[in-house]
Parts: C-alpha cells; sequence; structure tokens
C-alpha cells in the first residue's frame, strides 16, 4: 500500500520513504507547521526594531537623558531588550542591541550608547 502525502493525503509515487507528492504540498506543510513560531519572533523583532528607533531619536549623541513618561509616550516598551549590563556599583543598564538607558530617580532615564573596545 502506498505512503499519502502529509499535506493533501493523495498516494505517494517514488521513493518508499518519501512524505509530501510534491514541492508545493512539502512548502505548504511546513509553512503551517512553523507559522506560529514565525508570528512570534516577527512580533517580538518588531517590538525590538520600534524600542531601537525609539532610544535612536532620543539619544542622537550617544549621551543624554529623558523621562520614563517621554519613552512611553513614544511607544517604548520596557519588557522588551536583547541584552543586560551591571556595573561595579551594581546599576543595571538595558540594552537594546548597541542603545541603552539606565533607570534613574524620579521617572528620569539615562541613555547610553554601547562602544565595542575594538
Amino acid at each position: 500500500m502506498p505512503s499519502l502525502c502529509l499535506e493533501c493525503e493523495e498516494p505517494i509515487k517514488g521513493r518508499s520513504d518519501k512524505k509530501f507528492c510534491n514541492d508545493s504540498c512539502r512548502n505548504s506543510y511546513n509553512n503551517r507547521e512553523r507559522r506560529a513560531v514565525n508570528n512570534e519572533v516577527r512580533n517580538v523583532n518588531r517590538i525590538l526594531s520600534k524600542n531601537y528607533k525609539i532610544l535612536l531619536e532620543l539619544n542622537p549623541n550617544g549621551k543624554s537623558r529623558t523621562t520614563r513618561e517621554k519613552m512611553l509616550l513614544k511607544g517604548y516598551d520596557f519588557t522588551y531588550h536583547t541584552s543586560t549590563y551591571e556595573n561595579k556599583k551594581g546599576d543595571c543598564y538595558y540594552f537594546c542591541y548597541d542603545q541603552g538607558y539606565l533607570l534613574l530617580e524620579n521617572e528620569m532615564i539615562a541613555l547610553v550608547k554601547k562602544y565595542d573596545d575594538v
């Protein structure tokens, strides 16, 4: 008895280990299987990209200050960042790629740019 295509369930002709009847069925099956994962990654990347653009806009010279409210009004999402850095004093910097910030007192935020020591 021939095996059936995993996508369209038509009988498969050819090698005994084939799972799909053609490339179209293989692509459709794999795209459907990966859709949920790809959508989640796409959504997170969209948020990170927006955060990065906001940090660039507010920190054009590599070091400045702003307020939490101003960042929120521009649409910054504080739950997403790409890395953190803790200095010797114990201050925690949050980075979105090479642009970062440090939470200060009174809702103030210090914006910084990370430079590679090459």
